[in-house]
């Protein structure tokens, strides 16, 4: 559930960039940045189905931390932070 909704934030961070420019010329990096967005939110969606698949497995696997993609998921939260702050100054 956690993933889905995180995979929301990051559409809607996308939709809210193209809708600012939506009607004038926009600069690159915001169109960059709904790009990224959107790309980050199609992976967190498929990381969502693979832990939920993972999770409904009977026995439990062993290891079923999600350890690197939570850390890929902040450096990707980061990323699009500068990239968005990077587009409202610009």
């Amino acid at each position: 559930m956690a993933w889905t909704r995180t995979s929301l934030g990051f559409l809607a961070n996308g939709a809210v960039l193209l809708l600012k420019y939506l009607h004038a010329n926009a600069p690159p990096v915001s169109l960059a940045a709904a790009g990224f967005a959107t790309a980050v939110t199609l992976w967190l969606y498929l990381i969502g189905r693979r832990r939920q698949q993972l999770l409904a497995r009977q026995p439990l696997p062993a290891d079923i931390s999600p350890r690197r993609e939570v850390y890929a998921v902040g450096a990707a939260v980061l990323l699009l932070i500068a990239i968005s702050v990077l587009s409202l100054v610009l």
